[in-house]
């Protein structure tokens, strides 16, 4: 059975009950996760070995967050314990034309004071085929972002196809500094995923004739941007989800992929959103699926975007769906009858 290693932050959230705000919340929802999390969680969900490596503290809120993973069967044997806090994430889910809201309190994380001495990634990436990570985590720090560069070259070195989620965060990092960081880090990456935004708030790759806030999607200018980012960085493929948000409750979901020969566009599905936190990540889980099991590149892209359209109607950031769930929707079943 392949085996996929991710390392990242894993965080609690708390949520307000249903669509409340924040100002009117006297209890919050919680639950756990975080962009590497997520797809481990979806990576386990589908019958692969996947592992979640981080950094958690030895009390009893970092215990709860290696149980959630050790629910739905990820490997936890590769995470270190130490440090004094988990982050924390608010999140007030938006509807119609109020969009969604996030609030950290992630600093001094265990994970973002690690430092690279509490790794073996020689040990880790033992029996391992593949590696993921996301541009949150090497944003939590410099020296966070020296441990991926770390375990990157490292995955190199031992044969690991590598795959990295651009996943700007503002609040974590500017421009320049995730421009610096990234363009070091995508050296070693065979596959970039990223979203409408990331190409451009990372690199200065701007999809043309596209306006994310209008909700217009140009495929011509994301077929640039994908061709853009392997010339840059010699990456076997490129791949972008494509979201047309009508209003935070109703999206288009989509995605595309070039390999440096062809460029692939799924079919698009429009979701009434029930919590679209994790929708990239369960991309990321799904793409990697696909391909790991050795699927044709337009197969491996459709399971990825039926997976992760499914997950945006799931509560929480993990993807609790099955392989058999994905290829239904894949085949065409997209009633939403109930299941007898």
């Amino acid at each position: 059975m392949p085996r996929v290693i991710t390392f990242g932050e894993i965080m609690l959230r708390l949520s307000p009950e249903g669509y409340n705000r924040f100002v009117q919340a006297d209890r919050f929802c919680a639950t756990f996760g975080g962009g590497e999390a997520n797809v481990a969680v979806s990576l386990a969900n589908f019958g692969i070995d996947s592992a979640f490596v981080t950094k958690l503290p030895k009390h009893e809120i970092g215990q709860m967050a290696l149980n959630s993973l050790r629910r739905f069967g990820v490997d936890t044997s590769c995470i270190v314990r130490g440090g004094d806090r988990l982050g924390i994430y608010f999140l007030e889910k938006g509807a119609s034309q109020r969009g969604s809201l996030c609030i950290y309190d992630r600093a001094g994380s265990s994970i973002a004071e690690a430092i690279p001495e509490d790794f073996d990634w020689d040990r880790i990436f033992e029996g391992a085929d593949w590696f993921h990570f996301t541009g949150i985590t090497p944003a939590l720090g410099p020296n966070v972002a020296e441990i991926c560069l770390i375990a990157c070259r490292t995955a190199k070195e031992k044969g690991l196809t590598v795959s990295c989620d651009l996943n700007y965060r503002s609040k974590l990092w500017t421009r320049e500094q995730a421009g610096k960081t990234m363009s070091e880090l995508c050296k070693y990456v065979d596959i970039c995923i990223a979203n409408e935004e990331d190409a451009f708030d990372v690199f200065g790759i701007k999809a043309e004739g596209s306006d994310v806030n209008m909700g217009i999607l140009d495929r011509e200018g994301y077929k640039s941007v994908a061709r853009q980012l392997l010339e840059r960085f010699s990456l076997k493929a490129a791949a972008i989800t494509l979201r047309t948000s009508y209003s935070a409750s109703d999206n288009g979901w989509a995605a595309m992929i070039y390999d440096g020969n062809d460029c692939y566009f799924s079919k698009e599905y429009r979701i009434h959103i029930v919590d679209r936190v994790g929708g990239g990540d369960s991309f990321c889980g799904g793409l990697i699926y696909g391909l790991i099991s050795g699927w044709e590149t337009q197969k491996s892209l459709e399971f990825a975007v039926a997976a992760s359209c499914l997950k945006q109607t799931i509560e929480g950031d993990f993807n609790m769906v099955s392989v058999g769930e994905v290829t239904k929707l894949m085949g065409g079943d997209a009633s939403g009858r109930v299941q007898r």
